[in-house]
Parts: C-alpha cells; structure tokens; sequence
C-alpha cells in the first residue's frame, strides 16, 4: 500500500514537473508563432518637384565641385568663424538640452524593452501573530501565538502574443530616432544661427569702417570750407550744411555699435560664454558668399533632419495603432510564487520550508463602453496627424531652399547693378567737388553728391551682408551636409550615445 502511494504522489509529481516545463514552452512557442496586430509602415508619399524652380540660369557649384560635408562652415574659408564654430559642440546649451532629450528617448527604448522578459520580485518579512480566541467558528488554533517568517520570490510575465510589447518597443525605437534627427537639426540650426550672427557682425564692421572713413573725408571737407568762410570765398550756410553732414554721419557711426555689441552678446551666448567674458575681434566683410550645390529636390527628404524627424514619428504613430488594436485581444501571463516560509528562522532556509505555486491566466475583455474603441481611434488620428505634419514639413523644405536660391540669384544681380551705381555716384561727387572749388556751384550740390555717394556704398555693404546671410540660410534649408544614414541604428537607439550618433 505504501509503495503504491510512493508511486502514486512520484507519478503526480513527475506530471507537475512536466506541467511547469511544458506551459511555459507551449507559451513561448505561441508568442514566437503568434501574429502582431496592426498596420505595417509605409513611407508617406510626399510630392517633390523634378527641380527647383528659382535655380533657373542661376551659377551654382556642382555637387563634385563643392560638397557641404560635416563642416559646412569652413567654405567660407573664415578662420576666425571656424574656432568659434567649433565650440557650438562643446558649450552650447541648447544642444546639451537636445542631447539630454535624446537620451531620455533611449531610456524609454530600454524601459519598453523590458517587457520582453519576466519581472522577478524578492522580499523578505518577519511577523509574529496571534490568533482570537473569539474567532469564528471555534478551532483549535484560537488563542495561539506565532511567528512567521518568509523570503518569498515573485515571477510575473506576459506573453507577447499579439505583439503589444513589440509594437510599443517599435514606437518608442521610432521616437529615439526621430528625438536623433531634432538633435541634428537643433546642432544645424545653432550652426547656422552662429554663422548668421557672426555675419551681421563683420557687415556692421564693414559699415562703422565705411561711415568712420566718411567722418574722416566729411570733417576735412568742413575744415576746408571753414578756411574758406575765413577768406570770405564761402558763406557760414555752408560751414553749417557742412558740418551737420559730418555730425549726421559720426551720429550713425555711433549707432552702428548698438546691433554691433547685440550680435556679438549672441555669439558668446551661443558659444556658452556669458557676453561680458567675450569679445569679438573686428573684421569688416569683405568677399561674397561661395557656390552653394543645391543638388535635387528628391535629395531633399534624405538630407534634412527636420524632414527625418517627421517621417520617423510617422513611422512610431503607425506602431502605436498596432498597440491599440492589440487590447482587443486576450492578455496572456504567467505567474509563479516560490520562495521559503518557516515558524522559527532556524529553519527557514530549509528543505521542508520550500514553497511554490506556477500558473497562467487569461483576460480577455468584454465590455468596455468603447473605451478601446476611442484608443483605437485616437492612435489613428493620430497617425494621420503625423502624415500631414511630415508633408507639411517636405513642403516648407522646399519652400526654403527656394527662397534663398532666389534671394542669392537675385542678390548676385543686384549687386552687380549697385556697383555701377556706387562708381557712378564716386564719380558725381568727383565732379561736384570740383565744380564747387571752381566756383561754378553751391556746397549744396556737394552735399546731395556726397549723400548719394555715401549712401550707395552703405546699400552695397547691406546687400553684401544680406547675401552672406542667404548663403547661410540656404545651407541650413539643405540640411547641412546631414544624412539620414547618420541616424542611430535600431541596436544604437537603446544603447550608449556614441559620437557617430551625435
């Protein structure tokens, strides 16, 4: 009788091993056979445009003849801009901000990743307890004291089967990537935006260099009309026209300091030095922005990271629809209990303390009063939201890069035709200068000369730091010399940033 019990509760327990090897491998298997719900990504279509329009006849450099590269800012060929270029990278706080938030997304990656495999919880607790006597019913351990101590261990785990988890480790992988390309538009735009300041600094150089050389011709004009007035060749209303030109223009002068002290404070804000700790070398612009390859529309939605970012977070709301269709069907877990329990700790970690238990459970939902539904919904509105935001943003691309080529194609011409008209005034107040000593005419017609003069080579200087500014502005609407190839691939999303993903 006994060994027929011995085999009876042998045979039981040899089933109830075979039970906890068997459901978790049957799970397994259903997890890795089974389906994830929702739609797979496609790329949004966007329409792009053959070429661009405003190139027209336009002289643009070819794609072998000046590539933007990394460091679009060295075809400038501006030592003093490539140093402090240089250091956007190390000191400038938005981009530590978008490097941070770039990190964050990664965690995320990691944190959603973890659902992949099983949560295990450990404890331990020690009690002691005592039971009423007046406990209903009436049993024999009424009245007793004891203690209780456990070290329990915990397993949870839900089966993926219809890939919720793998949908959400795809949206927040998408998201990782798309947070990427903002880092590289937000280093693009701190690059570009430094380049701009810098070149609105050497263009108000330029200008105080042209009004201060102006007060210098403007002041030995009014001491010779003075010596003039003195000899009785001249009248004291042309000592007076005379010198409140020369006041006027050293007033301008003056006035160029206050945007120049501005742009360099931006600099150094942008450098991560605060402005009173820096200063900015004067250097009057000089020489016309370089060629710029455009190249073709269709390269476009490859080299933005605007444009990528947008895309990407398409691509994570389409994995989101899979996450809200995936609630409409059963979750699946397993659970298991295990761990030791004993009435005296000299004891407790002991055979005869062991305890366990192993199950799974499924819920499936029955009614909700459309709250899946709503999700569902949401997650695809959503989505569509993202479509049209990612062709908003391929239409403002284009929409940029068409502006500065036509504003530097347009400002190329013009400055053409405002150095005719900066030789043609030189050569009026040549003649109106000497006219004027020769008698034949009023200090007035000098002064009108001198205005003219004066006030198209300030035009040329402003067109020259206008087309500067374009050239940068074009750059930044090309991407930079950027590349969605430079995004972070599936295995750098969850890992550490590395610098190639920087």
């Amino acid at each position: 009788m006994r060994r027929t019990r011995n085999k009876a509760l042998a045979g039981r327990t040899t089933w109830r091993t075979h039970w906890l090897v068997v459901l978790p491998l049957a799970l397994s298997v259903l997890q890795i056979c089974g389906c994830t719900v929702g739609p797979e990504y496609k790329r949004p279509l966007a329409e792009v445009p053959p070429v661009y329009k405003e190139v027209g006849n336009w002289k643009q450099a070819q794609p072998n003849d000046q590539n933007l590269g990394g460091n679009w800012w060295e075809m400038f060929q501006d030592s003093q801009l490539n140093a402090l270029e240089l250091q956007v990278n190390v000191s400038n706080q938005n981009l530590k901000a978008a490097e941070a938030q770039y990190t964050q997304a990664r965690a995320l990656v990691r944190y959603n990743r973890a659902a992949y495999f099983p949560t295990i919880d450990g404890g331990a607790s020690a009690t002691r307890n005592r039971i009423s006597n007046n406990r209903p019913p009436s049993l024999a351990t009424n009245g007793v004291t004891y203690n209780d101590f456990q070290i329990p261990l915990e397993l949870s785990y839900e089966v993926d089967v219809w890939g919720r988890v793998r949908r959400s480790v795809e949206s927040s992988r998408e998201q990782a990537q798309a947070s990427a390309a903002d880092l590289a538009t937000v280093n693009l735009s701190m690059h570009a935006q430094l380049a701009l300041d810098y070149f609105q600094a050497r263009t108000l150089d330029a200008e105080e260099q042209l009004l201060n050389s102006t007060v210098t011709q403007y002041q030995q004009a009014l001491e010779l009309i003075e010596n003039r007035f003195a000899g009785g060749l001249a009248s004291d209303l042309e000592v007076q026209q005379a010198r409140t030109q020369l006041e006027t223009t050293r007033a301008e002068a003056i006035d160029v300091g206050v945007g120049r002290a501005q742009y360099e404070h931006a600099v150094a804000v942008l450098i991560g030095k605060p402005p009173a700790e820096f200063s900015l070398a004067a250097l009057p612009l000089t020489a016309p922005p370089p060629p710029i390859p455009t190249g073709l529309p269709s390269e476009l939605l490859e080299r933005r990271p605007d444009i990528a970012a947008a895309e990407r977070r398409v691509a994570s709301a389409n994995a989101q629809i899979g996450v809200a269709k995936a609630a409409y069907y059963p979750t699946i877990s397993l659970g298991a209990t295990g761990g030791f329990e004993s009435g005296v700790i000299s004891t407790l970690i002991s055979g005869p303390s062991i305890l366990w238990s192993a199950g799974g459970s499924a819920v499936v939902p029955l009614f909700d009063a459309g709250r899946r539904r709503a999700n569902l919904d949401q997650a695809i509105a959503a989505y569509d939201q993202t479509v049209a935001n990612y062709r908003e943003t391929v239409l403002t691309g284009f929409e940029q890069v068409e502006d500065n080529v036509a504003a530097l194609r347009i400002l190329e011409h013009e400055a053409q035709v405002q150095n005719v008209a900066v030789i043609a005034a030189e050569k009026y107040l040549e003649l109106a200068v000497t006219r004027y000593k020769g008698g034949v005419t009023s200090y007035l017609e000098v002064t009108t000369a001198q205005s003219a003069a004066l006030s198209d080579e300030l035009t040329a200087v402003n067109i020259l730091g206008r087309r500067m500014a374009d050239a940068v502005t074009l750059v930044q609407a090309l991407g930079g010399g950027w590349n969605s190839s430079k995004l972070p691939s599936r295995p750098e999303c969850c890992g550490k940033l590395t610098s190639s993903s920087k």
